[in-house]
C-alpha cells in the first residue's frame, strides 16, 4: 500500500468522524404547540321570516247592557281550535343578549258557545284571525335562545245569537268586530342549521271588555226585521296560544371564536 492510498483512507475516516460529531451536537427539534381549535358561535342577528301553527283557546263572557234583557249576565264560554300563520322580524345580538321586533299574523278557527241565562238563546263566539306586534328580549346559549316578548294584539271576531228550543239552530242576531289589546309571551328557539331554527312559544292576549251591538237576522220578522237593533253586550275576551314555529334567518353568519 503506497502513501497515496493511506492518505485517502485517512481523509475518509476523518470525514466520517466529523459528520457523526456534528450530528450528535445538533439541538433537539423544538416542540410546536398544535393550533387552537375553533369553536363556532351561532349568531342570531338578522332579518327572519317563518311559519307557525298550533292551538288556541279564548274565554268570552257576555253581559247584556241593552236589549230584551238588560243587566243580565249571560254567562261565559271557551272558544277553542287551530291557528296557523306566519311571522317576520329582525333580531340583533349583543354578547349573549338578543333583542328583536316581530309582526305575526294568523288565521284562526276558535269557536265556542254557551246557553245564555236568557231563555231561548245560545251565544256563540268565533275568532277567525289575530295579529301580534311585539318586542323581544332573550338570552342565547350559542344556538339555543330563550326569550320573552310583549306588545300589541288584535283579534277579528264574530258574535252570533243562536236559537234554542223551538228555534234551535236558527241564527237570530249577529255582530262582527275587530278589537285591540295587549299580549305577553315566552318562547324557546333552537338553531339546527346556520340559518334555520325551530321553536315553541306561548302567548296570552289581554283583549279587555268591549260593547258589541248585535242586529237582528230576520228570524223574528216582521216583529223584529232584519238589520234592526237586537241587543248590546259587554263582552270580555282573553286568548291563550301555543304554537310551534320555524324560521329562516337572512345573513348573520356563524362567527369563528378561538
Amino acid at each position: 500500500m503506497n502513501w497515496k492510498m493511506i492518505f485517502a483512507l485517512g481523509a475518509v475516516s476523518l470525514a466520517t468522524v466529523a459528520t457523526q460529531a456534528n450530528a450528535a451536537d445538533l439541538a433537539a427539534r423544538p416542540y410546536t404547540k398544535a393550533p387552537p381549535m375553533i369553536a363556532a358561535v351561532y349568531n342570531w342577528s338578522g332579518f327572519y321570516i317563518g311559519a307557525n301553527g298550533g292551538y288556541g283557546t279564548s274565554r268570552n263572557c257576555w253581559n247584556q247592557t241593552a236589549g230584551f234583557a238588560p243587566g243580565v249576565n249571560e254567562g261565559c264560554h271557551d272558544a277553542t281550535g287551530a291557528v296557523a300563520g306566519g311571522q317576520i322580524g329582525y333580531r340583533w345580538q349583543s354578547s349573549a343578549f338578543v333583542f328583536g321586533l316581530e309582526a305575526q299574523g294568523d288565521w284562526a278557527d276558535l269557536s265556542g258557545r254557551n246557553t245564555s241565562t236568557v231563555f231561548g238563546v245560545a251565544n256563540r263566539t268565533h275568532i277567525d284571525a289575530f295579529g301580534l306586534f311585539t318586542g323581544q328580549v332573550g338570552y342565547a346559549w350559542n344556538n339555543a335562545l330563550l326569550y320573552v316578548k310583549g306588545g300589541a294584539a288584535v283579534t277579528s271576531n264574530q258574535y252570533r245569537g243562536i236559537g234554542t228550543g223551538g228555534l234551535a239552530g236558527a241564527e237570530f242576531d249577529r255582530a262582527n268586530d275587530t278589537r285591540w289589546g295587549g299580549t305577553v309571551g315566552v318562547g324557546f328557539e333552537y338553531g339546527f342549521a346556520q340559518n334555520w331554527s325551530v321553536g315553541l312559544e306561548y302567548d296570552h292576549l289581554f283583549m279587555g271588555r268591549h260593547d258589541v251591538t248585535l242586529t237582528a237576522n230576520g228570524v223574528l220578522a216582521p216583529a223584529v226585521p232584519a238589520g234592526a237593533f237586537s241587543r248590546t253586550d259587554s263582552i270580555r275576551q282573553d286568548v291563550d296560544l301555543i304554537t310551534a314555529r320555524i324560521n329562516y334567518r337572512f345573513g348573520g353568519p356563524v362567527i369563528a371564536k378561538y
